[in-house]
């Protein structure tokens, strides 16, 4: 059993002077070069899924591919495309990752992978509803890419409409395990908090 990861870089950093949310730096490192460095000990090989010129990600030495559904659906697309890349590999399963995300587990991979269902998708504890799912972290069998995409081209844009109808199963992680950057108080207090 093969797997691959998808690094998920859309996101533009709009509340903090534009750009690749994954190009802002915390510390001495890009948001998307520390999570490129957590996920790659964890899978067989590593794509990135980006839209527009991807020569803009040539430095990190990693395959990019496009989403291939226009208008920019979101990141089920950016699934599709690591599903399409890892079919063409030879792999059975793929990890998504978001590239605004720094700190997911070290273990991520390992534990999505003991579960027997075709999707499995991270979540973190919830008060209120038991388990918050973020669906951008999640493993996803590479076979199901032609539901996926049928599923897209009928309109499909939530990850979890998708992932339930598959009979997804939750992995609760810690609260913080899933912290995103989205403002610059944000970054400030992953500054503080993140090593």
């Amino acid at each position: 059993m093969t797997e691959c990861a998808v690094i998920l870089a859309g996101g533009q950093a709009n509340r903090m002077g534009g750009g690749d949310k994954g190009r802002l730096m915390l510390g001495n490192q890009s948001l998307i070069q520390r999570v490129i460095d957590r996920i790659t000990p964890q899978v067989d090989a590593v794509v990135l899924n980006a839209n527009g010129d991807l020569s803009r990600f040539d430095d990190l030495g990693l395959p990019v591919v496009a989403d291939s559904i226009g208008d920019f659906p979101g990141p089920l697309a950016g699934v599709l495309a690591g599903m399409d890349w890892a079919a063409e590999q030879g792999h059975e399963w793929l990890i998504s990752v978001a590239a605004d995300t720094p700190s997911f587990p070290r273990d991520l991979a390992a534990r999505l992978a003991g579960h027997d269902t075709p999707v499995v998708l991270a979540a973190t504890p919830d008060p209120e509803r038991g388990r918050l799912p973020q669906p951008t972290f999640g493993r996803w069998q590479v076979a199901l890419r032609d539901d996926l995409r049928a599923a897209l081209h009928d309109g499909v844009r939530k990850i979890r409409q998708w992932t339930q109808a598959q009979g997804e199963t939750l992995v609760v992680f810690a609260e913080d395990d899933f912290f995103n950057i989205n403002t610059p108080e944000d970054l400030a207090w992953a500054e503080k908090h993140l090593k």
